[in-house]
């Protein structure tokens, strides 16, 4: 085995396919060098610690930053397990496992007192004992694993905000997962989910559900799709990355087009399965204010799944950035960024429609947020990204999917509000009527929701009284 295939397999798949050749070498030495450090004694005060390189063991020199320790990744190593005085680590918050040889959730994990997000993605983990979940427990990432069962010890953690169990083997989902009120985002697709349970689509607070590559979903016969051939793609520069894939600039010779290239980074997303947002992209259609996609790609030479989209106008402008590790769940806004009243009203009625037109086609989102969203400054909206996309399988509640969506709409618009509030005073009618019905759209009672239709009816009503008419 040469050098380069050595540090590939050393990093392990999920970085040996995120990472050009020269950033593998140079991101096995930046963490040799820091391993190097930490058995020297160097790092005291370390806050956040960062190894992969190739670890089959855990360096028990980790174990002396107990008193600062706060973020500890570990990811793209060898390892199977932790020491049993792992909780030493008394200021850990942040603990990501993924890309290793775990077969377990290690118990010792649930005795850390300070741990609010766990991330084990892409192991072999086959059982999660109930004890290894810490009570303090915000952010659960175990995507991409063998878990057929989920202990009832989760109901223990009442502060979960965000679930993420994409490609599993689950069957069924504990009773106690009801108790989880605070639970705003739940991946489900790709596993074995025959039914979802009733109470599922009663939490208060779920925004964000994806449940695709389930048996339970069944979607209506694919769309008559145009296949594109790798051969006719010129690929150029990295416009962007989302959890899915990677996209680029391409030319498409066929057409003599320039457009936009997506190619998804694995057999499983942390949203779910490749094929499923393929599939739901070309389902979507044509629409003003969608990203959708021209053809898919089907003979990429590594096996990837991609798509031929748009080339999107680059003075469109990311709404958001997606949620830290602070906001869980929540987008994160630049401080000194501020809209217009008009544009903010229009970026909302845009998005408005853009989500009715995929409800009329049973196609749930599942990733409404404001970092999946372009707009130019009057106010022109795009919603892109149908990585977390589902269609409502026949054993689910249609209404309740809408009005789960329905929520993520007026956290969204809550938002845009915020960003609008120093334009109040140029039309508080319409502002004051936005911020209403934001707030039917959250309300805890799922069944008050309104239903798409009747948003886009309420925002146009709203927006008259900005153009004078009513």
């Amino acid at each position: 085995m040469g050098r380069k295939e050595h540090i590939q397999t050393l990093l392990g798949r999920t970085y040996a396919r995120m990472l050009p050749n020269h950033e593998h070498v140079a991101a096995y030495n930046r963490a040799m060098n820091t391993l190097t450090a930490l058995r020297a004694g160097t790092l005291t005060g370390t806050r956040h610690l960062r190894l992969n390189c190739g670890l089959d063991a855990f360096p028990r020199e980790i174990l002396d930053l107990a008193d600062t320790l706060e973020i500890l990744d570990l990811s793209g190593n060898a390892l199977s397990d932790l020491p049993e005085d792992f909780d030493r680590l008394h200021r850990l918050r942040i603990v990501f496992l993924s890309a290793n040889a775990f077969t377990h959730v290690p118990p010792v994990l649930g005795r850390c007192s300070s741990l609010t997000m766990l991330g084990m993605k892409a192991n072999a983990i086959e059982h999660v004992d109930g004890s290894a979940l810490a009570p303090g427990l915000r952010w659960l990432i175990l995507t991409d694993n063998r878990i057929t069962a989920l202990p009832d010890q989760i109901g223990h953690c009442p502060n979960m905000q965000k679930l993420m169990l994409a490609g599993n083997r689950l069957t069924t989902l504990p009773e106690s997962l009801a108790i989880c009120r605070n639970l705003e985002l739940l991946r489900l697709s790709a596993n074995r989910l025959q039914t979802l349970p009733d109470w599922l689509f009663t939490l208060p607070r779920l925004a964000w559900l994806a449940i695709a590559g389930n048996p339970l979903d069944t979607p209506a016969k694919p769309p008559a799709t145009t296949a594109a051939s790798w051969a006719d793609i010129e690929l150029q520069e990295q416009l962007g990355e989302g959890a899915s894939g990677v996209i680029y600039r391409a030319t498409w010779t066929e057409r003599q087009e320039d457009v936009a290239v997506k190619l998804f980074k694995g057999s499983v997303t942390s949203d779910g399965l490749p094929e499923s947002e393929v599939h739901a992209c070309m389902t979507a259609g044509v629409h003003a204010h969608l990203i959708g996609a021209h053809a898919r790609i089907d003979d990429h030479p590594d096996g990837l799944d991609g798509l031929i989209m748009p080339l999107v106008d680059p003075t469109l402008r990311n709404l958001a950035g997606p949620p830290s590790f602070e906001s869980c769940t929540r987008d994160v806004y630049a401080p000194e960024q501020h809209l217009s009243i008009h544009t903010a009203s229009r970026i909302a009625a845009g998005i408005a429609r853009a989500a009715c037109h995929l409800h009329a086609a049973h196609l749930m989102h599942g990733d409404l947020y404001g970092h999946n969203i372009l707009y130019a400054q009057d106010g022109h909206a795009l919603l892109g990204d149908f990585g977390a996309a589902s269609f409502y399988a026949q054993t689910t509640p249609p209404q309740a999917c809408e009005r789960i969506e329905a929520r993520a709409f007026g956290l969204l618009l809550q938002e845009l509000l915020t960003l609008a509030s120093h334009d109040k005073a140029s039309a508080p009618h319409l502002f004051d009527a936005l911020a209403t019905l934001a707030m039917q759209c959250v309300t805890p009672d799922v069944s008050e929701r309104p239903a798409f239709a009747e948003i886009v009816q309420n925002i146009d009503a709203a927006l008259r009284l900005l153009d004078g008419k009513a």
